[in-house]
């Protein structure tokens, strides 16, 4: 089931989020090296939970969960930006533990419906093009999104 998260739900999502974005965190030690992991990263076991709670202590309407017989398996934040007609699809992901497939898409369904109900014309969603973030780009391209702009960001020690 796809619901509007409660506050009961914060903890649980949060978590997922944490234990999602390891692969990619492990990703980012890797590319960036320690020192500047450190500065892009503060804490790889709570930085996604922190972007989590922010999205809830300000935006809790934007946040939908997927709950399977009485457990959050999965979440999506998204952004409406009704002045240019776009809304974002933010932090989101599948408990890596919980072994079911199509969550993510039910979870996408919901909100570009959400998107068309607030009237915005576009979706948008960002992603990596590095190997780590391979299943996100394979889901989203199976939710839709079909009009890609690429972009590169670089780093250097001062």
């Amino acid at each position: 089931m796809i619901r509007p998260c409660q506050a009961e739900d914060v903890d649980a999502i949060k978590q997922i989020g944490n234990r999602a974005w390891q692969p990619i965190y492990d990703m980012y030690a890797e590319t960036f090296g320690d020192e500047l992991f450190g500065h892009v990263v503060p804490d790889r076991h709570s930085s996604k939970g922190e972007q989590i709670q922010s999205q809830w202590d300000h935006r809790p309407d934007c946040i939908y969960v997927c709950e399977v017989e009485g457990t959050i398996v999965g979440f999506v934040t998204f952004y409406l930006d009704r002045d240019s007609g776009i809304g974002t699809i933010g932090n989101n992901a599948v408990d890596p533990e919980c072994g079911l497939k199509g969550i993510g898409q039910q979870l996408y369904a919901a909100t570009l419906l959400r998107f068309r109900e607030e009237g915005l014309s576009f979706a948008k969603v960002g992603t990596g093009l590095d190997d780590a973030h391979a299943p996100a780009r394979r889901a989203y391209e199976r939710a839709g999104f079909d009009i890609r702009h690429e972009d590169v960001t670089y780093f250097m020690k001062l």
